[in-house]
């Protein structure tokens, strides 16, 4: 077998393994090696497609982020910068153990196996790049959310301040900017002060993934770092970029900073923004307070973010204290009969002479009536597209208090969905967004692949992505936190209600038929 009849097959980070088996081993044993290389490319797989599962004693498992060297053999190590930046000279301890990982769970028993880890984050002793080597790439993707602005400064400052990277790449409209040509240079003097505007001064789709294309424009431009910020389907797609580049053998580093509104990723303890939302949404819930209060049997709707997870809706009716009723998609309601809405909000009515509801925009959907095919259409991040449930339920509080002709009421809906997302992030996001971009940055500078920075029981953490991508993270109605807010709004449990309602109707049916 001729030596280049193989090699112009494999990609350039492969051709060295066959190298390699040319020399002592068997011809035998060479063939088999080479069959096994051939046949992992045919079959189009990659060597970041599978988890990295590491066991320990005592039910230790550490869940493990991709490396460089998993696929690139032999990467030469380089001191990190870090230990010469005035900055850290001061701490006592500023490089992270090897072994240090971050549990998933905290609370055990005496008897609990030690579980799942993550790999801790922060700043190695050695790095897989060289500071003049890199090109940075950062890209926004999917709706606005506060903070977007915070993270792009923190990740063009963390790579210029802490390792002297000078050449960053902001792309421009999304994913498509890739493939678009869209791009515009970062330096830390063009983001100086653009963490006090809401938005990001990238842009951003939704859509718009080829994996293709984006990675043939990477390689083009020699980009070997790539910090994409965005929710659970740009998290999907960044799965993919990283896959692609590990079957074409490249030396890039793909790092995914988590980014939804909504609070709805799994595994970290919450997304930045979400304390945001919850403070500007204080500022609807006390407009339809007043407005409320200030005439006779007032009512204020609000309607809240949460698609699929009514933390917003949650947290900020507990933070309010003057709301009487949240409904959030996790827990079902009725409207009609007894224990339904409409009688508990007569009840309010009367015992107060005002009432505030709160509505994620995912609760209800079951009863909206719209279309079948409405229901199912989706936007182009693959997202349900939902019916305005607080028009909706608006007009049903309307409708049956008209009928009632016992009980007029005045409503008022308020809907601040997009005043919330546009608004710069608070302080405590703020904070939150700087450790998310030197956290990403220092997993990069390491050589880490594939995981998403995020916080994990106060820790910050490198997750792989198929753990942000696997499911959503919603509220738990049989949890305490639900348990609080029902204690609070002294609201119903309409799923409890109904069922108590239904078995009784059933056990007079029984007794009728006796």
């Amino acid at each position: 077998f001729e030596h280049d009849t193989f090699t112009h097959l494999l990609p350039s980070s492969q051709i060295h393994i066959f190298n390699s088996i040319q020399t002592p081993l068997s011809l035998s044993l060479s063939l088999f090696l080479l069959l096994l290389l051939l046949l992992t490319i045919l079959m189009g797989s990659s060597p970041n497609s599978k988890p990295k599962i590491i066991r320990g004693s005592a039910g230790y498992v550490l869940e493990d982020v991709p490396h460089l060297s998993d696929y690139i053999p032999e990467l030469p190590t380089y001191s990190n910068p870090l230990q010469d930046n005035p900055a850290y000279s001061v701490v006592k301890q500023y490089f992270v153990h090897v072994d240090d990982s971050v549990p998933e769970k905290i609370i055990a028993n005496k008897d609990s196996p030690r579980g799942i880890h993550f790999r801790r984050a922060g700043p190695r002793q050695k790095v897989y790049f060289e500071s003049d080597e890199v090109q940075a790439a950062i890209v926004t993707c999917g709706g606005l959310c506060p903070g977007l602005n915070t993270v792009i400064r923190e990740l063009v400052c963390g790579l210029y301040h802490m390792y002297g990277v000078k050449k960053v790449l902001g792309i421009s409209g999304g994913y498509k900017g890739f493939y678009a040509h869209n791009t515009i240079p970062l330096t830390p003097k063009t983001v100086n002060d653009i963490h006090k505007r809401g938005g990001t001064i990238l842009g951003s789709s939704r859509g718009g993934h080829d994996t293709i294309k984006i990675v043939d424009s990477i390689q083009d431009r020699g980009i070997n770092q790539v910090y994409i910020i965005g929710g659970d389907g740009t998290q999907r797609g960044a799965y993919k970029i990283l896959e692609e580049i590990g079957k074409r053998g490249l030396k890039v580093a793909v790092v995914g900073i988590p980014k939804t509104i909504d609070n709805d990723i799994p595994v970290i303890d919450k997304s930045f923004g979400f304390d945001t939302a919850v403070e500007e949404a204080q500022r609807a819930i006390n407009a339809a307070h007043v407005e409320a209060e200030s005439v006779e049997n007032g009512v204020g709707v609000v309607k809240l973010m949460g698609r699929y997870s009514g933390f917003i809706a949650m947290y900020a009716t507990l933070a309010s204290r003057d709301v009487d009723l949240c409904l959030i998609p996790e827990t079902p309601f009725y409207l009609e009969g007894p224990g339904g809405l409409f009688e508990f909000a007569e009840r309010r009515l009367k015992e107060n002479g005002h009432m505030v509801i709160v509505i994620a925009e995912g609760a209800g959907q079951e009863l909206v009536t719209e279309s079948i095919q409405a229901m199912h259409k989706q936007d182009a991040s693959g997202n349900k597209l939902l019916q305005d449930v607080g028009l909706w339920i608006s007009q049903k509080m309307k409708d049956h208090f008209a009928k009632q002709k016992t009980m007029g009421i005045t409503l008022k809906y308020i809907d601040p969905t997009y005043m919330i997302r546009a608004v710069p992030s608070n302080a405590s996001d703020n904070v939150y967004c700087t450790l998310l971009g030197q956290s990403a940055v220092h997993g990069a500078m390491a050589g880490y692949t594939g995981f998403t920075s995020g916080l994990v029981h106060g820790r910050q953490a490198y997750i792989p992505f198929n753990r942000i991508t696997e499911g959503q993270n919603t509220v738990v109605i049989t949890d305490r936190m639900w348990a609080r807010l029902l204690s609070s709004t002294n609201q119903p449990s309409f799923l409890i209600a109904k069922s108590v309602v239904e078995e009784n109707m059933k056990e007079e049916e029984d007794s009728f038929n006796l």
